[in-house]
């Protein structure tokens, strides 16, 4: 069984790499904008959408703002990946904001950056996901209440393939993200060039649609335009992604990095203003439907409509569009499994969360971190219902912290900098400070990236407070509040075990053995052996549970051990609390002085298989969790394996012709021609 398990693991995450492969693991360009950009690039599948659907609310009229909305957003678009190429360049081991913050402004704002890119990263997963099957159900509407499933499903399988490697992973998942860039540039250059022609086709709006709007619409105000703005600025979720991950590149990882970054932000750019132009030109619009209290709700799939249009529903163009859409939305789910776990692993190494998020699984990932990841994002889809427009509220504020935070950092690291004579180099946290004679410009920068986005988290707060935001507001304050517990945990766990503190120096100390004997069987003479190998005084004490049984064990004890020359120590347990007794028993050995050490040894019978485990009483773990509380105690399991009768046969067979062999061998030495002895 253990040998099918391990070929089980094995075929699903890959045979484990060895410490040393961890060099072979980095990726190319071409890979990184696979693992690191989806979650931007796909950002343009959705974004759109939601800026429709808001100034719908307004109206037909005031859709016409979604392309001056979206052209502000490139600028903002523009300013950050300049800024974020400044950081990749000045902190090549990655980190981003998190350790930005850390080296320029301080531990308490840098957790805060950690929390809100950790919100972000859950967030993106659920938001991708249940994303990519809404684009799905607007094709296939049969599929829209199982989405919550099928995200979720959807989560698991992502789950397993970044368990196999970021290397694996990156090039599995790089064949549908080009996909969908390709598709997307064909269906930008199909309705450029169907305009410049005047053939591009514009959609009659539904009659229907357009008297509901008109029952419903609002007076088109700047909060409304401010809550569009915001609800498109989820294109720019993604773009720190790659200042995070620098170490999974290449070298050189900076260069390689930052050109990333540069092409992911060029085609975001492109595709994001041209499907606002080109729907807005079409009039293509997001499915939507207004419920009774006259609230406005919809898909913000906007690209299946779009290709409809120009291709035809029933062309192969239009298929192969949705399908790259849905699997690139999906696709984007795979930054965060590449940023979350490295992230994680960063504040776990700082003290400030679990240290099991440092350890590297075989396939030298974060496997903890990556199954934290999934976990989250699993009750997130459930909570909501697998819906992205409820879910879109929650997502952008953690992601604009952690931009101003990021970018408010780098204004200090430059105006560190400006203090710095020329040639003069500075350590400061993790990164080398060398004077920059355009330390001027470059902090100009990163101060505008710092102040629209911090303007924008502002805005996104309070025009998505009531749909949700609200909870994210509360969220990372929690996260920050509880990362320094954790923190305070292990500082005061080090300060317990300091030497400094406590001086001692090693002695030796009286140690009495205690062979807990529920039985006498084989595995009672393994743990009597054991005591015996120890060469320390030893009792075998029984638990009397059972009178009646009591009463068999010591005299198959005088039978088979009397010979032992101890006597079995019987100790009342009359209301059968086993672990209880055990303790005071302990307990009252510890006190006969203070340096004494006692040494509890404990059976434990192993099957072969866990059915057959499950069928015994396994009454060791609630001793060991009792005793290992216990000061000077030690605790022992002597295991006595038991083997299924096939199992056992063929160990005898091997056995006895493992013996035959060592008869022939001794025979063969000796000359002697005489058969040998069986």
């Amino acid at each position: 069984m253990e040998t099918s398990l391990h070929t089980l693991r094995n075929a699903i995450f890959g045979k484990p790499l060895a410490s040393h492969e961890a060099a072979h693991q980095t990726i190319s360009k071409t890979v990184g904008l696979a693992v690191f950009a989806s979650d931007a690039l796909s950002s343009v599948a959705y974004a759109p959408g939601e800026i429709l659907l808001v100034l719908l609310i307004g109206g037909l009229v005031a859709t016409q703002l979604a392309l001056p909305i979206a052209i502000a957003i490139v600028i903002m678009l523009l300013i950050l990946t300049i800024s974020y190429r400044q950081t990749i360049f000045a902190y090549p081991g990655g980190g981003g904001a998190y350790i930005v913050a850390r080296d320029n402004i301080s531990e308490a704002v840098a957790q805060v950056a950690g929390a809100a890119l950790l919100t972000d990263y859950i967030l993106t997963v659920a938001v991708s996901i249940t994303s990519g099957w809404e684009n799905v159900s607007a094709t296939f509407p049969a599929l829209q209440p199982h989405q919550t499933v099928l995200s979720v499903l959807t989560i698991i399988f992502m789950t397993v393939m970044n368990l196999r490697g970021v290397k694996e992973s990156g090039r599995v998942f790089a064949v549908p993200t080009y996909f969908f860039i390709v598709m997307v540039a064909i269906t930008m250059v199909v309705a450029a060039v169907r305009y410049l022609g005047g053939t591009l086709p514009v959609l009659a709006p539904d009659p229907e649609v357009v008297e509901a709007l008109k029952h419903s619409a609002q007076n088109l105000t700047l909060l409304l335009v401010l809550r569009a703005f915001s609800s498109g600025c989820t294109a720019l979720t993604g773009v720190e992604a790659i200042s995070n991950g620098i170490t999974a590149f290449k070298e050189p990882k900076s260069r390689n990095a930052a050109t990333t970054m540069l092409v992911m932000s060029t085609l975001i750019a492109i595709n994001f203003i041209g499907i606002v132009f080109f729907a807005g030109r079409m009039n293509v619009l997001p499915q939507f439907e207004i419920d009774a209290a006259g609230h406005l709700h919809g898909n913000s799939a906007v690209l299946p409509y779009m290709t409809q249009a120009l291709f035809g529903g029933d062309s192969i163009m239009h298929w192969m569009l949705v399908v790259s859409t849905m699997l690139i939305l999906m696709m984007a789910a795979n930054t965060s499994y590449a940023d979350f776990p490295r992230l994680c692993a960063l504040q776990a190494g700082d003290g400030f969360l679990p240290r099991q998020l440092t350890f590297r699984g075989g396939r030298l990932v974060f496997s903890w971190g990556i199954v934290t990841l999934a976990v989250a994002s699993i009750i997130l889809v459930i909570l909501f219902g697998g819906s992205t427009s409820a879910l879109i509220p929650l997502y952008a504020i953690g992601v604009f912290l952690s931009f101003s935070i990021s970018q408010a950092g780098m204004v200090l690291r430059w105006h560190r900098i400006s203090k710095l004579k020329p040639g003069e180099v500075k350590e400061v946290g993790h990164s080398t400070l060398h004077y920059d004679k355009q330390w001027a410009v470059k902090m100009v920068i990163n101060a505008i990236g710092a102040v629209m986005a911090f303007v924008v988290m502002i805005i996104f707060a309070v025009t998505k407070f009531e749909q949700g935001a609200w909870i994210t507001v509360i969220l990372i304050p929690s996260l920050v509040f509880v990362f320094f517990r954790i923190h305070r945990h292990y500082k005061d766990v080090a300060h317990a075990l300091s030497l400094s503190v406590r001086p001692l120096r090693p002695h030796r100390h009286d140690m009495l053995t205690v062979v807990m004997v529920d039985d006498v069987h084989i595995g009672t003479v393994h743990m009597v052996d054991y005591a015996l190998s120890e060469g320390n005084p030893w009792i075998a004490v029984h638990l009397d549970d059972n009178p009646a049984k009591t009463e068999r064990t010591i005299a198959k004890w005088k039978e088979r051990l009397g010979d032992s020359g101890h006597e079995l120590v019987i100790v009342p347990c009359p209301y059968r609390n086993l672990s209880e007794t055990a303790i005071a028993f302990i307990q009252s050995q510890l006190d006969t002085s203070a340096d004494r050490y006692v040494n509890v040894v404990l059976g434990q019978l192993v099957m072969d298989t866990w059915q057959a485990q499950a069928l015994h009483a396994n009454t060791n773990l609630a001793f060991y969790l009792g005793l290992q509380r216990m000061e000077r105690v030690a605790i022992t399991n002597v295991s006595y394996q038991i083997h299924a009768p096939e199992a056992q046969a063929q160990a005898i067979d091997t056995a006895a012709k493992a013996e035959a062999a060592e008869v022939l061998d001794q025979s063969s030495e000796a000359g002697s021609t005489a058969p040998p002895a069986a």
